[in-house]
Formats: C-alpha cells, sequence, structure tokens
C-alpha cells in the first residue's frame, strides 16, 4: 500500500503536466497565454483533489490484485 505522501507526491506532478497541458490547450483556443494560464489554474485545484480521491479510492478495492 502507498503511503499519503507517495500518493500525494504522485499527484503533484501529475497536476503539473495537467496545468501544463492545460495552458497550452487555453492559450491555442483563446489566442491568449495569460487567459490559458487563469483557465488552468482555476481547474487545477479540483484536479487535484479529484485525483488523490481517486487514489485514496482505488486504495481500497482488491480487485485485479
Amino acid at each position: 500500500m502507498e503511503s499519503r505522501k507517495r500518493t500525494l507526491a504522485k499527484a503533484v506532478t501529475w497536476q503539473c503536466i495537467g496545468l501544463f497541458a492545460t495552458t497550452l490547450v487555453g492559450w491555442m483556443l483563446t489566442g491568449s497565454a495569460s487567459v490559458g494560464g487563469q483557465m488552468a489554474l482555476a481547474t487545477s485545484g479540483l484536479a487535484l483533489a479529484s485525483y488523490v480521491l481517486h487514489e485514496r479510492v482505488w486504495q481500497r478495492v482488491s480487485w485485479g490484485r
């Protein structure tokens, strides 16, 4: 079983990748890096919390182990 610190570290690094990707897509759609960055920041907190919750729930599922 993973520690909470490991789960959090994985979530943070994954979120950094998502933040970059969302900024890039927002920039491409709006033509503004600033707006793209704002879009990415607005979604990053929710995405981070969702990922951590998802990982913790799956730690309790024994299917496939």
